[in-house]
């Protein structure tokens, strides 16, 4: 099943995974992928990860909660470069690090 292929590509970066506040995961109708909620610090609302058969890639799209408004898409990524691309959306700003320790009182 798509949605089970792309979590569990997901879960090999379990850290950043967690680290976008990752949550309520659910397939896509017609097996063609996965949705998620996310709270990271870029983005807040929902990811969809559909699979793109004819490309053989995968398409991104973010939601705001609602799932009203398309903020976002990303067309034709490929499967080693899923987290880093959702990362990159969702949690990864600039001076992330400076954000986390402010964020969680690390300083």
């Amino acid at each position: 099943m798509m949605a089970q292929y792309i979590y569990s590509i997901l879960r090999t970066r379990l850290n950043v995974l967690m680290s976008w506040g990752f949550s309520n995961p659910r397939s896509l109708p017609n097996n063609k992928g996965l949705i998620f909620q996310v709270d990271g610090f870029i983005h807040k609302g929902y990811v969809k990860v559909e699979y793109n058969q004819e490309k053989d890639l995968f398409d991104i799209f973010l939601f705001n909660y609602q799932m009203t408004i398309v903020k976002k898409i990303i067309d034709g990524i490929y499967f080693d470069s899923l987290v880093e691309v959702i990362d990159s959306e969702v949690e990864k700003c600039e001076n992330y690090e400076d954000r986390v320790k402010q964020e969680y009182s690390l300083l």
